[in-house]
């Protein structure tokens, strides 16, 4: 056999479907389209697509450093938030060394794990969807090389809160990385839900992630980032595949990021959204996990497919996990009512 054996079972990843004519909750996308300033940014930046970009990422990491507070060598950009994690199991694991993350969690994180040749240590989320820090602490071991959090918690939504976290990384040796995968945190309103970069940036051990696909409105060009110290950050450089963040892409990001104001207005409309379809489905679902992400979480189990089905019958496409539950996406009022009306014709039957 010319390939690894061991991937013949790994699962691929699977990406909201889009089906023409529907809406489309299936992908935690924004819907109000680029931000002012970038699709020009882009046509500009065609001009020069003959030409390699800045390997580097230079003008970028510098004004992500400028938004952040950072040092701009404490900063790695790279093919979206999901290519550094990868970039980070291939700077830390060898072998048979172990990546511990909670489960349901990001559906990347296995085939990260696997990909490099790693050993996956799932802990169960906790009754209410959430990460169990305690029995994830329990679950280090000196073969232990990367704990992967991800907070807001994809697809459930729910959150790590400052206590919880500040114990949980007081208990994980200085030896094991921990990552903060915070894609969703621009949506986050919880103040007990810390921002990694600010509460544990100065920690050696602590690489927090982050992506402008979600809230910046970039999932189509796939920019990252992450903030580490500077001993892991470069190193993540040397391992990043060369010249994987496009001139189109850093262009766009540049761009995206000189309307940060316009990107917090929208993400407050998508919280208010968020807000409105939790009490809406609440009052058929009472279990819903409160969310701090661009989506909920609708826990139903061996109901999720028909669901789904239902959903696409009336329209919606949203994301099923078989025999777990639904994730649908925040979108525009107008898309939201509709699913709304879809799932409270399935649930009250």
């Amino acid at each position: 056999m010319l390939t690894r054996a061991d991937l013949d079972s790994l699962p691929t990843y699977v990406p909201g479907r889009t089906v023409p004519g529907a809406i489309k909750l299936a992908s935690n996308e924004v819907p109000y389209g680029p931000l002012p300033g970038v699709v020009e940014a882009i046509t500009e930046a065609a001009s020069n697509a003959h030409r390699y970009p800045d390997m580097a990422t230079v003008a970028l990491r510098a004004a992500l450093a400028d938004r952040l507070g950072v040092d701009a060598e404490r900063i790695a950009t790279g093919c979206g938030s999901v290519a550094l994690a990868d970039h980070l199991a291939t700077a830390t694991c060898r072998d048979g060394d172990e990546i511990l993350y909670s489960w349901r969690s990001f559906e990347a994180y296995p085939i990260i794990a696997a990909a490099a040749a790693a050993t996956s240590v799932r802990v169960p989320n906790t009754t209410d969807h959430g990460h169990d820090l305690a029995a994830m602490a329990a679950a280090i071991t000196p073969r232990t090389r990367l704990v992967l959090i991800c907070n807001p918690n994809n697809p459930t939504g729910t959150s790590v809160r400052r206590s919880e976290l500040d114990a949980f990384l007081d208990a994980v040796p200085g030896d094991v990385m921990v990552v903060l995968d915070e894609a969703y945190r621009e949506f986050v309103t919880d103040a007990g839900v810390p921002d990694g970069v600010v509460a544990y940036g100065d920690r050696p051990n602590v690489v927090v992630l982050r992506t402008l696909s979600k809230a910046w409105g970039l999932a189509g060009l796939r920019v990252g980032y992450l903030v580490a110290q500077p001993p892991v950050a470069t190193t993540v450089r040397k391992v990043i595949t060369p010249f994987s963040t496009s001139g189109l892409a850093q262009a766009a990001a540049l761009a995206a990021l000189r309307a940060g104001a316009e990107m917090a207005e929208r993400a407050a409309l998508v919280v208010a959204e968020r807000e409105r379809m939790e009490v809406a489905l609440t009052k058929a679902l009472p279990d819903i996990p409160e969310t701090q992400a661009n989506f909920v979480w609708l826990p139903l189990k061996d109901r999720s497919a028909a669901f789904a089905s239902a959903c696409e019958a009336a329209g919606v496409i949203v994301r099923a996990f078989a025999g777990e539950g639904v994730r649908v996406t925040i979108g525009t009022p107008e898309e939201n009512d509709t699913f709304l009306g879809a799932a409270d014709a399935f649930l009250s039957a």
